[in-house]
């Protein structure tokens, strides 16, 4: 067994603080990454604190990982010790399902072995996070991370990063096409660069005028300021795609109204309570609003390389262990430019 240190939330209540456990040794086919950086997603925050119901504990969240391999085992590949690594939102899948056979583990019929807050295949062992010093990780589930990128700023592609990217490819958008972005937080910061580095022509939608400028730095070519009816009136039937990345209530139709023929809002925010839709909305215009939940191994890996040959990593804010409770209060304020990273040098200290 592997002795790792740890942050974890013991309930729904009270900050997350040290805990140490141990992680399985390294079976044939599985590779062990000396964690170097955690990306902290807003998923953590909510499972941490239950908001979504079903948390368990200890929890020890993290799915934004890069490390360094130290082992492998006998049967491993693709990865050998001093490889940079990455490990995202999953780590297991049944494997034999249609859409695992698809590479789209993601979609896993019987349902995805989740980086945390879930149950190994076996049925018993909880899975535990990124906010550690080690995991240890079937050779299927773990990504190669090219070592010429800021690796800190990498670690957020392996959620934000691949959660803005599959519904974008998913949903055909190239050069010439007018996508629209809805929130500028982690997710959407994503969004534009990844929907300008295909050729778009981007417009970022906010409620908050003092983000047109950042919004323009990041790639945008467009501010659109959703408070403005006038300006909002003058986009209708504009744009070809909208990924909307909100995870405060809010209703679908004003976005929906924005969408010309065909047009898709491409859906990946997490609302606590479920968003308005106009019916009349969606027959006109032959709109539709599409779901995206990550993206498979395969799509993830792709993502990854496109990001190495294109130079694209996440603006982030590196932090230590010790601060991640404040980290998750600022993040409800929308307090960071635009995704906290764990030094997790930090907590080998």
């Amino acid at each position: 067994m592997i002795a790792t240190k740890s942050y974890a939330a013991f309930n729904a209540t009270t900050p997350l603080a040290p805990y140490n456990f141990e992680r399985r040794d390294v079976g044939e086919h599985d590779v062990h990454v000396e964690i170097l950086y955690s990306g902290v997603c807003h998923s953590d925050l909510h499972q941490a604190r239950d908001e979504w119901g079903g948390s368990m504990y200890p929890m020890v969240p993290g799915h934004e990982i890069v490390g360094k391999v130290v082992s492998v085992g006998s049967k491993v590949t693709k990865f050998k010790a001093g490889d940079i690594a990455g490990v995202g939102v999953l780590v297991d899948s049944c494997r034999t399902c249609k859409h695992c056979q698809k590479d789209l583990e993601n979609y896993c019929v019987e349902g995805m072995t989740g980086t945390y807050n879930s149950y190994e295949r076996d049925g018993k062992t909880l899975t535990q996070g990124g906010y550690s010093t080690d995991i240890v990780v079937n050779e299927r589930y773990v990504l190669k991370v090219s070592p010429t990128l800021d690796l800190k700023a990498v670690a957020p592609l392996l959620c934000a990063g691949i959660t803005t990217y599959s519904p974008l490819v998913y949903a055909g958008v190239k050069a010439g096409m007018k996508v629209g972005i809805v929130g500028l937080g982690g997710l959407g910061h994503m969004g534009v660069k990844f929907a300008a580095s295909f050729g778009a022509e981007v417009t970022v939608l906010s409620t908050s005028p003092n983000k047109e400028v950042d919004a323009k730095r990041l790639g945008a070519t467009k501010f659109l300021l959703t408070t403005d009816k006038d300006a909002m009136a003058a986009h209708a039937n504009y744009f070809d795609v909208i990924l909307d990345a909100i995870s405060a209530k809010h209703d679908f139709t004003q976005y929906l109204d924005l969408l010309d023929l065909d047009g898709k809002l491409l859906v990946v925010g997490l609302p606590s309570e479920q968003p308005k839709v106009s019916p009349f909305s969606l027959i006109t215009n032959r709109r539709s609003i599409i779901g995206s939940m990550i993206g498979g191994m395969k799509e993830t890996q792709e993502m990854l390389d496109y990001c190495a040959e294109k130079n694209i990593v996440s603006d982030i804010e590196l932090i230590d262990m010790q601060n991640i409770n404040e980290a998750y209060e600022r993040m409800l304020k929308g307090d960071v430019k635009y995704r906290f990273v764990i030094d997790i040098a930090s907590l080998r200290k």
